[in-house]
């Protein structure tokens, strides 16, 4: 196993639950088709995971859980993230480890459930990281990924502008004064190929594991320009539709992030 530095917490029982803050994902969410689909997965973890105390490996995480809160009551959560900023933010997992999710390494069989959202963009080796999730899972264990999709409209920005118009944009379209500090989004996108949600289907063909959820949603950033910047919003929206109009298919450049949940046979 790695040696990395860990902070320990108490652990929760599914008896004596460790009081946690409630979880923010839904509670930042504007209403749209991303809110929904979190909706849509906290309902699957909720019918599929196991009764009683759960093991939870949470890859790279800070402040928020995007866990529901039924499922966070009664969860052992051990969180492993390279940043220090982000171990110090996260106040609900039971272990904080400071390490890196692409060699750190727990006994196999350890897990019933890996989340890892919005954070495999940000690693150069995502083949090393899902390699690790997949050994640290039980058998019918299931993993959570969350992640933009690169071939969408954010996506293409994303990748091919520089990180201080990310840093613009989070702090002046999405009203984040926080934003590019230490511990605070945006980090540095990478885009591995596995981020591609059609490569991360024949990884997981590949590696044993089912697909159970797939689902791409409109970028969550399309509604919140709309609340706060609505004529800035309505030349992206028509920007985008032409887009769709000239590409093949039923493609939506708008569908700029995805869920997937994955089990392993």
């Amino acid at each position: 196993m790695n040696e990395a530095v860990t902070i320990g917490h108490a652990p929760a029982t599914a008896n004596s639950p460790q009081t946690v803050p409630h979880p923010q994902a839904l509670l930042e969410l504007v209403h749209g088709e991303a809110r929904q689909s979190l909706l849509t997965v906290h309902a699957i973890l909720e019918a599929s995971l196991p009764e009683g105390e759960l093991s939870i490996y949470e890859a790279g995480g800070g402040s928020t859980s995007f866990l529901p809160l039924k499922v966070l009551h009664r969860a052992n959560v051990t969180v492993v993230d390279i940043d220090e900023d982000q171990i110090r933010n996260n106040d609900y997992a039971q272990q904080a480890i400071l390490g890196d999710i692409q060699t750190h390494r727990f006994r196999p069989n350890s897990f019933d459930l890996v989340i890892c959202y919005n954070v495999i963009e940000h690693v150069p080796d995502v083949e090393a990281a899902l390699l690790r999730f997949c050994e640290a899972l039980k058998p019918n264990g299931l993993i959570l990924i969350g992640a933009p999709n690169p071939r969408s409209l954010s996506g293409f920005v994303t990748k091919y502008s520089p990180h201080w118009f990310h840093v613009w944009f989070y702090r002046h379209v999405r009203g984040d004064n926080k934003a590019g500090l230490p511990g605070h989004a945006p980090f540095p996108t990478l885009f591995h190929p596995l981020v591609t949600l059609s490569n991360l289907e024949a990884f997981a063909e590949q590696h044993g594991l089912q697909m159970i959820y797939r689902k791409q949603y409109e970028s969550p950033r399309y509604p919140e320009m709309r609340l706060r910047m609505p004529a800035f919003a309505a030349l992206v929206d028509a920007a985008a539709r032409a887009m769709n109009f000239f590409l093949p298919g039923r493609t939506d450049v708008r569908q700029g992030d995805y869920h997937v949940i994955l089990r392993k046979r």
